[in-house]
Parts: C-alpha cells; sequence; structure tokens
C-alpha cells in the first residue's frame, strides 16, 4: 500500500474548560514543534486551531488563534536541541519576529527561513493566520553550501518568491490527497526555491561562469542515469573545457563529482520511493546509476539523507 502523508488536527475548542485551553495549546505546540516557552495574554482562555500534515522527512503546519508570543530560549535549546529549518510563511495578520538579535515584521507576502537552535522570538497578532514548514538541516546546508541565512525577510509577492508561496500553501492545501512520496517530492521542490530566493539570481552573459554552473547543472540532470557521465564527458558535450567547468562549480561551492553524485542520490531516493521500481532491487537501482558497489552506494546514500535506502523503500 502506498503511503500516504499523515493528518492531525486539534482545536482548543475541543476542551471544555476554558481555563485549561492555554496549558493544552502550548502541549500541542510542543509536540509539533519541540520545546517553548510561551507569553499568553490571559491564562483564563485560549482559541486557537492547529493542522500539521507531515512524513518522515518532512512537516506543514497551519494555525489560526488568538494573539500569542513564542518564544524558544536558550533553555528551551538546551533542553530539547533541534537543528532543523522553519519556514515561516504569514497567510493573514502580522507576525513580529526577533531572531539572532534582529528584529522584523513579517506579513502576507513575506516569509523567513530560520533555525530553532537559535534564540527567537515569534508573536502573532490575533486572528493571524500562518503555515510553519519543518526543513531536514541537511536539506538546507546542502543547497546553500557555506551561505548564510539572510537577516531580511524574503519577497514572496512576485517572480520565484510568488511561485515559492503558491506552492507552499498548494502543498499545505491538498497534501491529504497525495501519498508521502509525492508530499516529499513538492517539499523538495519547494526547498529548491526557496534556497533559490535566498542566494540570489547568478549574474548571466556568454561565457560567464555562472552561466557554464547552471548548464552543467541541467545537463547532469538529464544525464545522471549514464553510468558514464563524468566530467570530460559533460565538456565534451556542452564545447567547454574541464578547467571551466571546475571553476564554474567551484564558484558554485562543489565539484563536477560531487554534483554527480547528489543528481544520483537524488534520483535513486525517488526510484525507491516510487512504486513503478518496486520489482528493482536495491543493487540494481544503484549499479544502473553508476554506483560502483552496493556498499559504496549505501555509505553515500545514508550520509546524503539520513537513512539506509532498506528504511526508505519500506517507508
Amino acid at each position: 500500500m502506498v503511503g500516504v502523508a499523515a493528518v492531525d488536527i486539534a482545536t482548543t475548542t475541543e476542551v471544555e474548560n476554558p481555563r485549561e485551553r492555554v496549558d493544552y495549546w502550548a502541549q500541542l505546540t510542543d509536540s509539533f514543534q519541540g520545546r517553548l516557552s510561551y507569553e499568553f495574554p490571559s491564562d483564563q482562555d485560549f482559541n486557537g486551531r492547529m493542522l500539521r500534515r507531515r512524513t518522515g522527512n518532512y512537516q506543514i503546519v497551519g494555525w489560526e488563534s488568538d494573539p500569542i508570543v513564542y518564544v524558544r530560549g536558550r533553555r528551551d535549546i538546551r533542553a530539547d536541541p533541534d537543528d532543523d529549518y522553519r519556514l515561516v510563511v504569514p497567510l493573514t495578520g502580522r507576525f513580529d519576529l526577533r531572531y539572532d538579535d534582529e528584529a522584523g515584521v513579517l506579513t502576507p507576502g513575506m516569509s523567513s527561513l530560520v533555525t530553532i537552535d537559535r534564540p527567537l522570538m515569534l508573536e502573532v497578532a490575533g486572528g493571524s493566520q500562518g503555515l510553519v514548514m519543518t526543513i531536514p538541516r541537511r536539506e538546507v546546508r546542502h543547497r546553500l553550501n557555506r551561505t548564510e541565512l539572510p537577516g531580511r525577510p524574503l519577497d514572496l509577492t512576485a517572480g520565484l518568491g510568488r511561485v515559492a508561496a503558491d506552492l507552499a500553501t498548494g502543498l499545505y492545501a491538498e497534501a491529504a490527497a497525495l501519498t508521502a512520496a509525492q508530499f516529499d517530492a513538492v517539499s523538495e521542490r519547494l526547498v529548491d526555491l526557496v534556497c533559490m530566493l535566498i542566494l540570489g539570481e547568478p549574474p548571466s552573459g556568454p561565457g560567464h561562469l555562472a552561466e557554464i554552473e547552471q548548464t552543467v547543472r541541467r545537463y547532469v540532470v538529464r544525464h545522471a542515469e549514464d553510468p558514464e557521465l563524468a566530467t570530460a564527458s559533460i565538456a565534451h558535450a556542452l564545447g567547454w573545457s574541464v578547467r571551466q567547468i571546475q571553476l564554474a562549480l567551484q564558484q558554485a561551492g562543489t565539484t563536477p563529482r560531487e554534483l554527480i553524485k547528489e543528481e544520483r542520490l537524488q534520483l535513486a531516493h525517488r526510484r525507491l520511493r516510487n512504486p513503478a521500481y518496486r520489482h528493482s532491487s536495491i543493487t540494481d537501482i544503484a549499479l544502473r546509476l553508476g554506483f560502483g558497489s552496493v556498499s559504496r552506494f549505501s555509505t553515500a546514500f545514508r550520509q546524503r539523507f539520513g537513512a539506509t535506502p532498506s528504511s526508505v523503500r519500506g517507508g
């Protein structure tokens, strides 16, 4: 049976005693996001609704509530370490965010990518609605290489940002109709877009290293299945020298070997989750993608995804 994205729905109206709703909301949020501290305007009552959609790799939570302040302090971090990223996307209202000693305001059309292994405070105005997506740290750091997270919010009002916003809201709205593999695939594309926003558009122009890099990446994606794919064959096919390709990818913080390995691992991951490949053994998948041995493939796969090929197929 094809796995589906799990759905959890909770609302404070389930709690009959209004005085107990504050504790209920705190416990609920902790269970979804990790340990936090809270500042409620009143301990007499609280109204809120939360819906979570998740797989073993990603989760996205939507909520609306009375005004509240969420705090992730150093004591919370020590008690419950969590280095995954959170993408905060306001849908209505206003969010005041203090993170890494910088303060800012998030409103619809804006977003911020943060880690909760650093202190932060998020103040949400009453009646506000928003999404918080949890993204494994490895998925962000791999894409950004050595680039730091921006202090400014991400613009989701136009261009690539608007596409990312539509993908986030669509993923949340349709997750119940997606298989777990489909949910993860869409989540990965969303992470791609968010990281592209952070990195910014590379300069273009004939012969520019950024143009070479992007062209090489597209070529590797199209030919990752070719077990003979290598720097020399890429250079021959595209008409650039091996040295040009090496310099272009070096500027982006990677190498031809690492780029090819990454795309093959991503392709293997998708095939392991795809029912169409259920009759292909892990050995077949690994060898067809150019990995010299199953043990080498398994080691690289575990380092990249934090899971073994067999556990991903079994999920």
